[in-house]
């Protein structure tokens, strides 16, 4: 079911003209393209795979599960555990808001309004709601198929698998599925080999 209403189409493109403010360019297909743009097409490019009739508020949360995110830089907190979930904390808090000012602005009722916030912020573990755990599964998907190469480059293996393994532990069976059909390296799959056969 694709979505052609007026204020879902503005939303969109407010998201990504956000998102185009991105000072952190990757490159794509011969593009330099700000980091979070290339990144919201990806997550909505996904969950139109995994879940093609997914209501309207998965869609916009999708999209932007990450805007402006680099407004709030990892090192402006300690770099230790703590300082991780604080941040990730901030960063949540932060792409809520400015979803709701844009949804806002676009004529979104309160309730579309609170669900897309609801997904953003991740007030439920995951199992335990439905929508929490498809975006997840999106989140989790678009990592293995375009992040996972690189951040394996960055890390010794050792990390990469104890990632893999929370990685997997967070995916449905469905997810979990998908991910097997996403072409990766011999070396990421000998790491998912070992994050699925090996004891913590």
């Amino acid at each position: 079911m694709a979505f052609t209403s007026e204020r879902f189409d503005k939303a969109i493109v407010m998201f990504d003209a956000y998102n185009q403010n991105d000072p952190h360019l990757e490159e794509w297909n011969g593009e330099s393209l700000p980091k979070e743009l290339l990144y919201a097409q990806r997550m909505s490019e996904r969950l139109k795979r995994f879940l093609p009739l997914g209501p309207e508020y998965m869609k916009l949360a999708a999209r932007c599960q990450h805007i402006g995110r680099w407004e709030i830089p990892r090192n402006t907190y300690p770099m230790d555990r703590k300082g991780y979930l604080q941040w990730r904390n901030s960063l949540k808090a932060h792409h809520a808001k400015i979803a709701e000012e844009v949804l806002t602005r676009c004529g979104y009722d309160t309730d579309t309004i609170e669900k897309v916030k609801f997904l953003l912020l991740k007030k439920e573990l995951l199992q335990h709601h439905p929508d929490t755990q498809v975006l997840e599964d999106v989140i989790c998907l678009v990592f293995i198929e375009y992040y996972l190469e690189d951040f394996a480059a960055r890390h010794d293996d050792d990390k990469v698998v104890d990632i893999l393994r929370k990685t997997l532990k967070k995916m449905s069976g469905k997810a979990i599925e998908d991910a097997g059909k996403i072409a990766v390296s011999e070396k990421i799959s000998a790491l998912i080999g070992r994050a699925v056969t090996e004891k913590p």
